[in-house]
C-alpha cells in the first residue's frame, strides 16, 4: 500500500484536472504515478512539460531502454514495471533488450552506448570521467544528445524517487528491481 495516499479523480485539486484528462487522453489510463504527482499540481506540470519536450529528442526505444536501466539503478518497481510495459508495447522492444536494458546494456551497438552512459549518469550523479563522454562521442552522440541523454536520466529519477518514497501502488504488470536482470 502506497505511503502517500494515491487520490481518485475526484480528490485531486482542480487545476489538476485537464492536465490528467490530457494524460487520460494520451494514455487511455491515468496512471497512479499522475494522480500522485497531481497532489501538487506544480510537479504535475512540471512533471508533464519535460516528458513532453523530451517525448521529442532521440527515439522512443532508446528513451524506454535508459527508462528501463535508470529505474533498475534507483531501485524503483513502479518505474521498471511501467517502462517494462512501455518498453515491450510501445516501443516494441523483446524481452532479451529488456533484460540488457536493466544491466545498462543494450544489443544495438548505439543504444548500448546511450544506456551504459546514462547509467553512469545515474550511478555518479552526473560525475562522469572525461573517458565516458569520449564512449559516448565515439557512439556519434552529439553534444546535443548528450544534454538530452542527462536530461532523460533526470526526468527519470524524479519519478524513480517519487515512487519509492511513496512506495506507489503499481499498476502495471510488476516487475522487481530485486529479480534476476
Amino acid at each position: 500500500m502506497s505511503r502517500i495516499a494515491i487520490p481518485d479523480r475526484a480528490a485531486t485539486p482542480a487545476i489538476s484536472q485537464p492536465l490528467l484528462d490530457a494524460v487520460e487522453k494520451q494514455l487511455g489510463v491515468v496512471p497512479n504515478l499522475h494522480r500522485l504527482a497531481a497532489l501538487s499540481p506544480a510537479v504535475l506540470q512540471g512533471m508533464l512539460g519535460l516528458n513532453g519536450a523530451l517525448a521529442k529528442v532521440l527515439d522512443v526505444k532508446t528513451r524506454e531502454r535508459i527508462a528501463i536501466a535508470v529505474a533498475q539503478v534507483n531501485g524503483c518497481d513502479y518505474c521498471l514495471s511501467a517502462h517494462t510495459y512501455l518498453g515491450l508495447n510501445l516501443a516494441r522492444l523483446d524481452a532479451s533488450e529488456v533484460e540488457l536494458n536493466r544491466r545498462g546494456a543494450s544489443s544495438d551497438p548505439k543504444a548500448a552506448a546511450a544506456v551504459a552512459f546514462a547509467v553512469k549518469v545515474a550511478q555518479s550523479r552526473g560525475q562522469v570521467s572525461d573517458a565516458d563522454l569520449q564512449t559516448v562521442r565515439a557512439a556519434a552522440f552529439t553534444d546535443a544528445q548528450i544534454v538530452e541523454i542527462v536530461a532523460l536520466v533526470a526526468e527519470n529519477v524524479l519519478t524513480n524517487f517519487l515512487n519509492n518514497v511513496a512506495r506507489t501502488d503499481i499498476d502495471f504488470p510488476v516487475v522487481s528491481v530485486s529479480e534476476a536482470a
